[in-house]
């Protein structure tokens, strides 16, 4: 792509930040360094469609968006990125519903562009905004170079398991705490939570009787969840939905076995290098479990697999597609 054609092509910098699709935008655009777009506010605002809106109109440009945002008017300049429709599928209350039917849905159809990290979201977004499928491309994640098996490791006087979550409801982790605590393995191995806890994850804790092995480890920055990585027994991440799943990929390049769900883009992620298991079954959680603890041929078997998966996931090769899919795309409008 010429830099005259770059020069037409804006980025909405206001995404960036630790959450999933602030990486997302950070990585992306440090490397393909579009010009900024002159916006304002969150791009969650209410009145954000006003304003990107607006901007379309004033601005002979074509503006990417690393997130779900989206303009009332102006789309046919306008290429987003939709990660999932978690909102749409799990069900996020009436206005969240109201803004993806309404604005989201007819941005995509207007859009030339739209930018997603699995084909498992591909599909979901081509059905659900009934666009064709040519013009919905999956670009992937990357991995953030802190997560690789060198560094410092976290030992906190005892053997873990971890689960990355946010204590929403799909991310299921109700029944890993039922899991854990029915799993039949040493008592002495507790489960570690990114952070901070829920009254309704403690209830649970406290009714399988297992509240004294639950660990909250609070927010945490690259370095340090590498480190807790490095250290765990395993990755527990039975999720519900996702459009990618970050976590699956971390803990293989930081070197610890998965365990995660057989549905949604977890199969596509993991590949044959994570146990899957049927999150809807507290039982099959627990059985997977018992099994990435006690039986080491797995483990070591899963490991190995894992650096091979996860090798796979670079922010190099996200920026290739994204240049490639805006070629292809808008080479003839530009």
């Amino acid at each position: 792509m010429s830099d005259s054609v770059k020069e037409r092509i804006y980025f909405d910098e206001r995404w960036m930040g630790d959450h999933g699709i602030g990486r997302f935008a950070r990585e992306v655009n440090q490397r393909l360094k579009f010009p900024p777009a002159d916006l304002k506010g969150s791009p969650v605002q209410p009145l954000d469609p006003l304003r990107l809106s607006f901007y379309l109109a004033l601005n002979d440009v074509y503006l990417i968006s690393p997130g779900f945002n989206s303009p009332l008017f102006g789309g046919k300049r306008f290429i987003p990125t939709i990660h999932d429709l978690n909102h749409i599928d799990t069900g996020s209350g009436l206005l969240r519903s109201l803004y993806y039917r309404l604005i989201l849905k007819r941005a995509c159809q207007r859009a030339p562009l739209i930018l997603t990290v699995s084909n498992f979201s591909r599909k979901k977004i081509v059905d659900w905004a009934g666009v064709s499928p040519a013009k919905v491309v999956n670009v992937g994640n990357g991995l953030s170079p802190a997560f690789a098996t060198t560094g410092t490791i976290y030992n906190p006087g005892y053997r873990y398991l971890l689960c990355i979550g946010n204590r929403k409801p799909h991310k299921n982790e109700e029944r890993v705490v039922q899991a854990f605590a029915r799993a039949g393995i040493d008592p002495a191995i507790r489960l570690v939570f990114n952070g901070e806890p829920s009254p309704r994850l403690i209830d649970v804790a406290m009714q399988e009787r297992v509240d004294r092995r639950i660990v909250f480890l609070g927010p945490m920055d690259d370095e340090k969840l590498a480190s807790v990585y490095r250290g765990g027994i395993a990755l527990i991440f039975p999720s519900l939905y996702e459009g990618f799943g970050f976590p699956v990929i971390e803990a293989m390049a930081s070197g610890i076995p998965v365990l995660t769900s057989s549905t949604t883009s977890l199969p596509e992620v993991a590949g044959s290098a994570a146990l899957l298991v049927e999150p809807s079954s507290t039982e099959e959680i627990a059985a997977g479990i018992h099994e990435i603890v006690t039986n080491m041929m797995l483990r070591e078997s899963l490991i190995q697999r894992g650096f091979e998966q996860s090798a796979r996931f670079t922010w190099d090769k996200v920026a290739d597609k994204i240049l490639e899919a805006l070629t292809q795309s808008l080479g003839g409008h530009l």
